[in-house]
């Protein structure tokens, strides 16, 4: 079976994360801190997608990492609207929902980006999993203390899930 090389995209509010895998080995890691003042010259959040995007080529670049090896690539999922956990490949609609949602995060540039790498390198796909709008609560568990009030789903999924699948490996 052929190898797979994976790029793994993290926008933070402070930081972007990214690191590349051969299957499940990870070859590569970088933690790209932002100064403020660079990040505070953006209105919104999705206008830094071209600086960010940049700043992963580059030290792909710096790492000796050809771009075009990469065939699978996972942004952190966004402010999408709520679906199960899972992994889910970047579509128009998704893009569009990341583009112009009314919550801004850092979060939301994950797909953009892992979109617009994946449609310049020959062959390759672009993934979100687990987005921290993940919606599996119970009914019981939306109950707020107050009747007109919601409690709706917003929480770290994919930390979550890793956690769990971490610990139930352990034991």
């Amino acid at each position: 079976m052929e190898m797979k090389r994976i790029l793994a995209i993290n926008p933070g509010s402070t930081s972007t994360k990214i690191a590349v895998y051969e299957d499940a080995k990870c070859i590569f890691t970088k933690n790209i801190k932002h100064v403020t003042e660079e990040l505070d010259a953006f209105k919104r959040i999705v206008d830094q997608f071209e600086f960010r995007k940049t700043i992963i080529i580059k030290e792909l670049e710096i790492a000796e990492i050809d771009i075009n090896s990469i065939k699978i690539i996972v942004g952190r999922g966004g402010m999408v609207r709520p679906i199960e956990s899972g992994i889910y490949e970047v579509n128009k609609i998704m893009i569009e929902d990341l583009r112009t949602a009314s919550l801004q995060h850092a979060s939301n540039l994950g797909a953009l980006i892992a979109d617009d790498l994946a449609q310049h390198i020959p062959g390759a796909r672009a993934y979100i999993v687990d987005p921290v709008v993940v919606d599996e609560l119970q009914e019981v568990a939306r109950i707020s203390g107050h009747p007109e009030i919601e409690r709706i789903s917003i929480f770290h999924a994919l930390n979550q899930t890793a956690i769990a699948r971490t610990h139930a490996n352990a034991v």
